[in-house]
């Protein structure tokens, strides 16, 4: 299907083209969640859903709606937490049940709203936390005297 948009456009043309319909796609299966009456009692369901959405695509790499090894591997270290490839492995693994080694924007919004605590639910979560608490220090560090040394 990409092979086709990259004949008829170049660029940053067929880059917008490709992550609109991805958006597009994406929006689907999150109006299948707000449908969906298992997530009927969930708070702020839409707000969620947008945020989530949001969150995959920045991570999405090869825009084919799939978060590959790869994509988790960049996504953990811009998180902070670089993991092992056997870690992101078994991570993958836990988000889709063992069935693919991709995660898909389904396994992903299923693995945010779900009761099960997936370490990588509990990283996503966290890191919403941490950016929102704790400002980066601008400039040099402050000068210390060797009593306020540990």
């Amino acid at each position: 299907m990409s092979v086709a948009l990259s004949n008829r456009f170049q660029g940053g043309k067929a880059f917008g083209m490709l992550k609109a319909r991805q958006e597009r796609r994406l929006a689907e299966i999150n109006r299948e969640f707000l449908c969906d009456q298992k997530y009927s009692d969930e708070e702020n369901l839409p707000e969620k859903l947008a945020a989530f959405k949001e969150k995959y695509m920045e991570f999405d790499l090869n825009n084919e709606g799939e978060i590959d090894l790869m994509s988790l591997k960049r996504m953990m270290e811009k998180l902070g937490v670089p993991k092992t490839h056997l870690e992101m492995k078994k991570m993958i693994s836990e988000v889709t049940g063992g069935v693919s080694d991709t995660i898909s924007y389904r396994d992903f919004v299923n693995m945010m709203l779900g009761k099960r605590s997936a370490v990588l639910k509990l990283v996503m979560m966290f890191e919403g936390k941490a950016n929102e608490n704790s400002p980066k220090p601008v400039g040099p560090p402050p000068e210390r005297d060797i009593a306020s040394l540990p």
